[in-house]
């Protein structure tokens, strides 16, 4: 959510920032909200007056009460009767036209970044660079839930008779290899300064509306029925969460947080083939990293989180790239963000299994995230976030990285101690 006094005082950017978000048909919420904006004000400037008279209106009562002159009391308590009614009309009306002002405050798209490319979608957005280089090998590589059932290490059938499409059973050393990359890209974001945390699976709602978009949260989030809770998307959420209405003092940031968490996610719409087996589901787990920073820093963080996840999945030998998301790719809170891409060999081209988002002071300013600076001033934290690692779909490019012409499967020097020493993975069955 920007601010209120940016838009009142620049309309004209903030409505040149939608068009650059290829969302013309939020234009008219900018003057909208100016004109609520100023009725709310000059609802609130009435009623400060009036409270304000009714003060200096009290004591005239008290000194004439004191003088004898009853009459003259009286006359100005009937007086303060009637300002106490208008007051109270007043207030209600201040209070729902802040509401109303909030309510298209919050959707409103977030002032992006200059650098932003601007496009419609995501086939505008922009390969930054390459990390490794891509290799077909001169064998095929088969579907990766193919390469799984080769070592019992899938179970998709049972899971659809369990909870349906969307989950999944891994087994086996699959199921090993999971925790072993969860396991060791924690211990990767711990070794480079990060505090590892396990926060909750579940938050309220207006840890929901702090975090995201309305359109975001319609379809990602799962509602637990008859509570206040949603089941988490990613930890980004509740982490974020863990500093709602807090006055942080500024020389303890930034925090730095690497934090393990289930997901949970709706993923509507239909997907093509190559997002089928687990690539796209309703249920997986992540290490996610999240910073909460001074505005100046933030340019900054956003450099180093992305690099941390290009630096792990090197250190497994997949090769990645990094694309700048443009503008009509961004959610509406973030201010500037990239993905970073494994190289499938099999597809002989990159897939999603990253995002490194800045936000600016979006999320802090929906969730009162405030600065106490040595000069006594307030002022709104910046806060990031980006996917240290996600399986299963990161094991797609593990296992179509290492993937041997007789099965096996490499185990990284990196992964071994997470493996019980194994350099290799031997299929059960051809």
């Amino acid at each position: 959510m920007i601010d209120l006094r940016f838009l009142r005082e620049n309309p004209e950017a903030v409505k040149e920032n939608i068009r650059k978000k290829f969302q013309d048909h939020k234009l008219p919420l900018v003057d909208e909200v100016i004109e609520l904006d100023e009725k709310a004000r000059t609802a609130q400037q009435e009623a400060d007056s009036l409270r304000a008279k009714r003060n200096s209106v009290s004591k005239q009562i008290g000194a004439l009460m004191k003088e004898g002159k009853k009459e003259e009391a009286m006359a100005l308590k009937e007086q303060v009767a009637k300002d106490a009614e208008r007051l109270a009309q007043l207030e209600e009306q201040e209070k729902e036209l802040q509401e109303m002002v909030t309510k298209i405050m919050m959707t409103i798209p977030n002032i992006i970044d200059p650098s932003v490319p601007i496009g419609k979608d995501d086939s505008c957005n922009v390969e930054i660079q390459k990390y490794g280089d891509p290799v077909v090998p001169d064998f095929e590589i088969p579907y990766h839930t193919e390469i799984m059932e080769r070592f019992d290490g899938i179970d998709l059938d049972a899971a659809g008779k369990v909870a349906g499409n969307g989950f999944y059973y891994l087994m086996g050393d699959i199921a090993r290899l999971h925790s072993a990359v969860i396991s060791y890209a924690r211990d990767f974001m711990i070794d480079r300064g990060f505090t590892y945390c396990v926060p909750p699976f579940m938050i309220r709602s207006n840890v929901v509306t702090g975090v995201m978009s309305f359109d975001e949260m319609d379809a990602m989030m799962y509602k637990i029925e008859g509570e206040d809770l949603y089941l988490i998307g990613t930890s980004e959420h509740s982490m974020i969460g863990k500093f709602i209405d807090t006055i942080q003092e500024e020389e303890k940031l930034p925090y730095t947080l690497t934090s393990y968490s289930p997901c949970f996610r709706k993923e509507k719409g239909a997907h093509g083939i190559e997002e089928r087996g687990v690539y796209r589901i309703h249920q997986f787990e992540k290490q996610e990293m999240i910073v909460v920073c001074r505005p100046e820093e933030s340019a900054k963080w956003y450099d180093q989180l992305w690099q941390n996840t290009v630096d792990l999945f090197r250190s497994l030998d997949i090769p990645v790239r990094t694309l700048e998301c443009c503008s009509g790719d961004l959610a509406d809170l973030k201010v500037k963000s990239c993905d970073v891409e494994a190289w499938s060999p099999r597809q002989k081209k990159y897939f999603e299994v990253g995002s490194c988002s800045n936000l600016g002071d979006a999320q802090a300013r929906r969730l009162k995230i405030r600065v106490k600076g040595k000069d006594k001033n307030k002022y709104f934290a910046h806060t990031l976030n980006n996917t240290v690692v996600a399986p299963p779909r990161m094991l797609i490019a593990f296992l179509e990285n290492n993937l041997n012409a007789d099965g096996s499967v490499n185990v990284p020097e990196a992964l071994r101690p997470y493996m019980g020493g194994k350099e290799k993975l031997l299929p059960l069955h051809e």
